[in-house]
């Protein structure tokens, strides 16, 4: 039996597709959506993004690590359907005084959307971590809760609004 390496939530939300998308694309307006309370801003690349291999750095703060930054790259992008990146810390190495010499890279973060009939937008939200090769790191997973995750899906709805 498998060890289960990611966590979904869904919900509806009441804005189009397209709508839903433009504002996931947009690191700058992360900060909006984040439930986790991790986020700190946009440290730089494009904002929005447009496309696979797209890179953006995000400010970053938890209880326990302190100030950091994540360099994530864009590993899934169909406008109004799918997009997914994935974090690694930046620089490589900058958090050994942390968790040693552990690589956590590997996870993901997706939203996948689908038109409803009213014209809002069901939304999947994906957090994996089946990516992740160094078994060491394999105990920071996850690091955030299906809660949080949820908590991310409402804020993103009350954006829309």
């Amino acid at each position: 039996m498998s060890e289960e390496r990611s966590l979904q939530v869904s919900g509806t939300i009441d804005a189009p597709p397209e709508r839903v998308f433009a504002l996931l694309a947009d690191p700058a307006q992360h900060t909006e959506l984040d439930g986790a309370g991790m986020l700190r801003g946009l440290d730089e690349g494009p904002s929005p993004v447009s496309g696979v291999g797209d890179a953006f750095v995000m400010k970053m703060n938890q209880d326990g690590i302190g100030d950091y930054r994540m360099r994530s790259e864009v590993v899934d992008f169909e406008p109004g359907r799918r997009i997914a990146w994935a974090p690694a810390i930046h620089p490589p190495g900058s958090l050994s005084h942390v968790i040693g010499e552990l690589d956590p890279s590997g996870h993901t973060y997706g939203w996948e959307l689908e038109p409803t009939a009213d014209g809002g937008t069901k939304v999947t939200h994906t957090y994996d971590w089946s990516g992740v090769r160094d078994e060491g790191a394999l105990a920071l997973y996850p690091r955030v809760s299906q809660e949080q995750m949820s908590a991310s899906l409402t804020r993103l709805g009350d954006a829309l609004r």
